[in-house]
């Protein structure tokens, strides 16, 4: 089925948790999301999807469309809107001139639809259209300002757009649900939160703090993810920076899946965005300004963690989408039995002309060898080996080394403990350099000190000591690690 049907599915789901009593009559959408037809496209003639936007104003009265009545918008999905509120957000614009930055979610509903609509929609026989059924998802925004709008509409399709009472709207279900809201209420704070796997199939989760009563779901394991401020645009937005300001993390494909709602310690129920991507890294290399760690799991082993059911499905539910062979998952191909991505680290092996090596010790808080002596070294990203070592030195150390000056010496291929990901460390010799080490990424390394290779310091990354010794003794290959 199509991806995009996974979102949807979640979506509804979502939405019939507030109105469970209208489930009979989504229960078609429900089983038509099962098929294979991507129900979002137009030529779904059983009945498609489109999304509308429900606006309030300042003073309470709700924008209506008159060809549809009460509901700005009817856009189907389109690959490049993301959430479905930018379908409707879209649409709002067109038919009514609003721009999307003049209106905000109604708070509480920031991803989650406020009414879901079921109506026939007439045939069009000079377009080959038939009879079919129309859903459409209605969510709900307000006027940032009270300053008076300007309303534009599009004469061909519509005969005017208007404020009109709450009252008069025409549809009993969204005219139920309005009156229940109010205009002066100020915004809750919506959440956004990632659901980030590697190539392995694993899911990257954050285990909490214990602060009961202060932090949601406190010592539970969970998404990286946050709430939204001021200064976020989309939830987009509010989940990027969350992760770069809690771990240090960017995603660049990060796509919406669903929602989820979660409850805090006062019982107040929170809609959360969930964008899932991929990252292939080492949970232990980032740094961490909340929570206690983070670590990657796979969906069988949630069992054995102390996490909320819905995160745990919400993972699972993942998981099972990117194995159903749906066109649009884009996912990288399954690797062969037995065969798994190696990371490639690439080390600073510096010798003064008196024997000694150049050695940093890791910062305290640092997720791999904390408080621990370490050469030189870094992550080889979208760049040559030798690239990555220049660069790494100039932005670690404030050393300059040029390409031609470095030689590889030593190779170890090594993993920490049984089951974790393999690594090749590449320890490269600089013959000649510049300046003297510097602590320039004080957050990662708190001193450099150039020791003598027969006393080195007890605490010593461990296959640092082996490629060191191996150095000295002329071999150029190591392992460590393996059985």
């Amino acid at each position: 089925m199509p991806q995009s049907h996974n979102y949807l599915r979640t979506t509804v789901e979502t939405y019939l948790t507030r109105h469970p009593h209208e489930r009979p009559q989504l229960d078609g959408l429900l089983e038509a999301l099962d098929r294979p037809t991507d129900i979002t496209s137009r030529s779904a003639f059983s009945g498609h999807v489109t999304c509308g936007a429900v606006v309030v104003d300042q003073l309470g009265r709700v924008l209506h469309v008159p060809h549809v009545p009460h509901r700005a918008g009817g856009k189907v999905l389109e690959p490049e809107d993301g959430f479905l509120t930018a379908a409707a957000l879209r649409e709002l614009h067109k038919e009514t001139g609003i721009p999307p930055e003049a209106v905000e979610p109604w708070p509480g509903y920031e991803a989650v639809p406020f009414d879901i609509d079921i109506h026939d929609a007439d045939a069009h026989p000079g377009n080959g259209e038939p009879g079919r059924q129309h859903l459409g998802l209605r969510f709900l925004f307000r006027l940032r300002s009270a300053k008076e709008m300007p309303l534009v509409s599009r004469q061909e399709e519509i005969g005017g757009v208007e404020w009109r009472p709450v009252d008069t709207v025409a549809s009993p279900s969204l005219r139920e649900k309005l009156l229940t809201v109010t205009p002066g209420v100020e915004p809750e704070a919506a959440n956004a939160s990632a659901l980030i796997h590697n190539d392995r199939g694993e899911y990257l989760l954050h285990l909490r703090d214990y602060f009961p009563g202060k932090i949601c779901e406190p010592g539970m394991w969970s998404l990286l993810g946050g709430g939204r401020e001021p200064q976020d645009a989309t939830l987009e937005h509010t989940v990027r920076r969350e992760l770069a300001e809690e771990a240090g993390l960017r995603i660049p494909d990060l796509v919406p899946f669903g929602v989820e709602e979660a409850t805090d310690d006062s019982g107040t129920t929170l809609p959360i965005a969930i964008y899932a991507g991929t990252w292939n890294g080492d949970p232990r290399e980032l740094h961490l300004t909340e929570g206690v760690m983070v670590a990657w799991f796979a969906p069988d082993d949630l069992h054995r963690l102390r996490i909320v059911p819905s995160t745990r499905d919400l993972v699972r539910r993942h998981a099972a989408s990117r194995t159903s062979g749906a066109p649009g998952d884009e996912r990288r191909p399954a690797s062969p039995s037995g065969t798994v991505p190696n990371v490639i680290g690439v080390h600073l092996y510096l010798e003064r002309p008196d024997g000694k090596v150049l050695l940093g010790l890791r910062h305290p808080d640092s997720g791999f060898a904390p408080s621990t002596w370490h050469v030189l070294a870094g992550h080889c990203e979208q760049e040559s080996a030798v690239t990555c070592l220049v660069r790494e030195a100039r932005e670690e150390a404030g050393l300059r080394i040029e390409p031609q000056d470095v030689e590889l010496v030593h190779v170890v291929h090594h993993i920490d403990r049984t089951g974790d990901q393999p690594r090749m460390g590449l320890f490269f010799r600089a013959r000649t350099w510049t300046g003297e080490p510097e602590l320039r990424e004080p957050d990662k390394c708190t001193q450099w000190m150039f020791w003598d290779p027969t006393a080195l310091p007890e605490l010593l990354v461990p296959y640092t000591r082996v490629v060191i010794d191996g150095i000295r003794a002329g071999r150029l290959y190591s392992e460590t690690g393996w059985a």
